[in-house]
């Protein structure tokens, strides 16, 4: 089923509108890393709940941050066109203006800033220069990361460096920079549980982008699933998946003191449906629902293999 015209849309109140556009459903996966990296603190006896807390705030809004960029941008650069497989933007849809999505992308992006700098101040205050100017910079190219996937000059989504992106920021970054801000340290073997949800959170946007192949072809986003096609597309998903759980493994492996830390791998079925859902369904339409299903087995894995360090 095909998006509708803008002008068939129907009208919706302003405050519905802003809602939609800040894409609930995607918070859950944008929080996983950090949940991640509050369990692996707490594992370690080194959980701060200011620190976590406003961890949590600043990922809230940098992804808010990120959608507002992503329906603008899309719009901006013919991605978001009744050619497009899934929900319909609310730019696209005229339900807020692209002035409009530009001050609330604003707004969002000084947000971001002042939180991000309260959490460097109460997990590190005074610690040593490099290491604020170290995170700070972290901050700014998150910023930077969320605006720039679909918007300005040189979208980096279009030109396939999506993927890279989220497995830094929604990875490795989350991880490791909310242990790090709580221990003060960062044991290597946490780049493993970091890469894991960095594979994940990369599956959920290659499902979206197998699903937009179509649209994203036409409006010259040459996302990964347009570079290798859908077959290949589908390989890639079960290597990330695959991928991830063989890090959580390794992870275990390596830190072993109690049967406990194996209860991640309740989540390897739902990862396996996932991945042979993705592989068989070939109507667009039909990988929408499996968005959702990814994003909520990320979440349902980072409980599981959190709650099984702690314990």
């Amino acid at each position: 089923m095909l998006s509708t015209p803008a002008s068939a849309s129907p009208a919706i109140s302003p405050a519905k509108a802003w809602i939609s556009a800040f894409r609930p459903r995607t918070l859950p996966l944008a929080l996983a890393s950090i949940l991640t990296g509050g369990f692996l603190a707490a594992s370690h006896g080194q959980f701060r709940a200011a620190v976590f807390g406003l961890a949590v705030l600043t990922t809230i809004l940098l992804q808010i941050l990120s959608n507002l960029a992503n329906d603008y941008g899309d719009s901006q650069n013919g991605a978001d066109s009744v050619h497009r497989e899934g929900p319909q933007r609310a730019v696209q849809s005229g339900a807020i203006s692209p002035a409009q999505m530009k001050r609330g992308m604003l707004l969002f992006g000084l947000l971001s800033l002042v939180s991000g700098l309260s959490l460097l101040w109460v997990a590190l205050g005074t610690a040593g220069a490099w290491i604020f100017l170290t995170f700070f910079v972290l901050g700014l190219s998150a910023i930077w990361a969320a605006i720039n996937y679909t918007a300005g000059a040189k979208p980096y989504g279009y030109a396939g460096l999506g993927d890279l992106s989220v497995f830094t920021f929604f990875g490795l970054v989350g991880v490791c920079g909310t242990y790090y801000l709580q221990a003060r340290a960062l044991p290597l073997s946490v780049l493993l549980p970091a890469a894991a949800l960095g594979c994940f959170a990369t599956a959920v946007l290659n499902v979206n982008n197998i699903r937009d192949i179509r649209s994203d072809e036409l409006a010259g986003k040459i996302t990964i699933p347009v570079r290798l096609g859908p077959v290949h597309a589908r390989r890639y998903h079960w290597v990330l998946l695959v991928l991830g759980l063989a890090c959580a493994v390794v992870y275990v492996a390596l830190t072993y003191h109690s049967p406990w830390q194996w209860l991640f791998l309740l989540a390897a079925p739902l990862l396996l449906l996932n991945a042979r859902r993705v592989w068989q369904r070939q109507d667009s339409m039909q990988l929408d629902p499996l968005l959702k299903q990814m994003a909520l087995t990320t979440l349902v894995f980072t409980v599981l293999f959190g709650v099984g360090q702690v314990l």
